[in-house]
This record gives structure tokens, sequence and C-alpha cells, in this order.
């Protein structure tokens, strides 16, 4: 059973605060209210996000916002071929005055990080960040030091045909719990840009919905939200599809499945639900799986959907 995904993109009451959030974000970042929730969902599950898009589709605007709308110290990190793991993490100064090293922390001590077209670092700055988005902790001159809380590391991603780019190994691609893609704006969103204000601007006017302790509150909250047995065994029978089909060269590990209930209790408490749907695995099921799932030849060359096919071959219990 294929359930349409523009039925679960259901108005929320600005009341809420993530209502607000999603509202607010609406916006600015036209035309792409289901793109933004599957962003809030990923942090509201205490993920990672990957935008993978052209450049100049609203990538590091959308980072930039849910920033601002959710009391977040931000920082953004332009990554370029030059970068270099220090640049990041941080490190010692010599202090001349006192004949001692100081460590200087770096711009990954932050809430919220946008690293900014992430696949133009090399492998090694690349790298850099698997410690951080893994164990939310950053080891440097010898010491293992805390990140703050929350943690969320928002990374872009020119498409691998652009000139000057290191696609990303799977073990880096697998840290990120969701990936999405902006796309180009509808006509009616396109023209509303373009008689609109400029984007930067009314980023700035932006209040604050949320202070991060309520933040933190709500991703408890959203890990407590039902799913049932029945929905278990749905999970279980999609992991089970994708290590049996001869269409895939390997199956969905273990993470895979928990990054799919993670996202779909998340997707859940965003609509004001206590329990999860099929709808909310089918809706969330592509921006977990397809970026962690290696089509074979014959299905790549015929550029099937993957969550589509998944959909389509599994039934619901």
């Amino acid at each position: 059973m294929f359930i349409d995904l523009k039925s679960e993109l259901k108005p929320i009451g600005t009341s809420d605060p993530l209502g607000h959030v999603i509202a607010a974000a609406s916006k600015i970042i036209l035309g792409k209210d289901k793109q933004i929730r599957l962003a809030l969902a990923c942090l509201i599950a205490r993920g990672h996000l990957l935008i993978e898009d052209v450049p100049g589709v609203g990538k590091t605007t959308l980072a930039h916002v849910l920033a601002k709308l959710l009391g977040l110290d931000f920082q953004r990190i332009q990554f370029t071929s030059d970068l270099l793991p220090a640049d990041i993490i941080g490190g010692a100064l010599f202090d001349r005055e006192n004949n001692v090293f100081h460590f200087h922390p770096g711009p990954i001590f932050s809430q919220l990080i946008l690293a900014d077209e992430i696949n133009r670092a090399s492998p090694k700055t690349q790298s850099a960040l698997l410690e951080a988005m893994e164990e939310r902790q950053v080891t440097a001159e010898g010491e293992t030091r805390p990140l703050p809380e929350p943690f969320f590391v928002i990374a872009t991603q020119n498409p691998g045909h652009q000139i000057g780019t290191f696609p990303l190994p799977e073990s880096q691609l697998d840290r990120f719990l969701l990936r999405i893609e902006l796309g180009y704006p509808d006509a009616t969103a396109e023209r509303e840009l373009l008689k609109g204000m400029e984007r930067r601007d009314m980023i700035v006017e932006l209040q604050a919905a949320l202070t991060a302790a309520e933040l933190a509150e709500l991703q408890k909250r959203a890990a407590m939200v039902h799913v049932s047995d029945a929905l278990l065994d749905y999970v279980q029978a999609i992991i089970r599809n994708t290590r049996e089909s001869p269409a895939y060269i390997m199956g969905l590990s273990p993470r895979a499945g928990l990054a799919l209930l993670h996202v779909a209790r998340a997707w859940a408490f965003i609509a004001g639900r206590n329990h999860v749907l099929p709808e909310d695995i089918q809706v969330v099921l592509g921006p977990v799986v397809n970026h962690r799932l290696r089509a074979s030849r014959d299905y790549s060359a015929a550029g099937v959907d993957i969550s589509a096919e998944l959909i389509k071959g599994v039934p619901i219990p």
C-alpha cells in the first residue's frame, strides 16, 4: 500500500512552538514545507542532516533560519580544499607570558554547525567531523572535550559531478540521519521570492521560538512516542527486503533501522501524535535510506526510486 505523502503535510497550529517554527521558516524557504519538517524532525531525533543540491536553492538559508528560530548558537564552516582538521576542532596556542599552551576551541564547539559544501574538503578534513557527530565530543591535545547540547550538524553537499568535489565515504554518509534535497521552487514560489524581501533581511527579523532547554525537553518527549509491534514488524520487513533482494549491493544495517524509527517518532511528534502510523514510516523512508543503500547496476541504470520500490514491495502488516 502506497500512501500519498502530501496527505501528511497537514497544517500545525502556530500556538505550538514547533508549529511556529515551521510557519516562520516556510515564509522564508518558500514552497518547501516537507523539507523544513524533515530538517526539524532530524533535529528532534538528535541526528545530523545532509542537504545535497545545486548551489543557490536555499541550503545555507535553511540552516540560518533553523538556528535563529530554535535559539541555538550558530557557526558556519566553509569547507575548501585547503581546510585543515584544526580549523574545525581548534588547537593549542602558546602563551608567552606564562610559558604554557592553552587550547582555543574551534567552531565545532557550537550548538548548530553549518558544514557548507562539505565535499569540497579533503577526506582527512571530512573525517574530522566523524567523532564529533557520532560521540558528541572531540579529542584534541590529548584531552577529550564534550560538545554543547543540543549539537546539530547541517552539512551541504554539491552534486558529485561538479568540479573540485571529494565524494563522502559510506562511513561518513551513515553518520547523517537524513539526506534531503531542496530542489528548485515552483513557479508560484519563485515569483513570490523574486518580488519579496531579501532573505537575509527576513532572517534578521526572526525571533527565537524555543530555548535550548525547551528543545532538549521536546527531544525527550519525541523519543517516547509509541511504536506498536506491528510497525516494528513493518520496519524489520523493510530491512529484510534490502538484505535479501538482488536489487541492492548491501542491505540496511541495524543502525539504519534505528534511524528509521527515530525519525518516524519525530515526524509523528511534530504532527501532534503520541504514536507512529505506517504513513510516518513511508514519509521518512527515502530521506533515511537512500544515502545508505547502494542499488545494483541494473537498478541504477534504470533510475529506480529505491524508497518507492520498498514501499510498493513490502506490505503493511
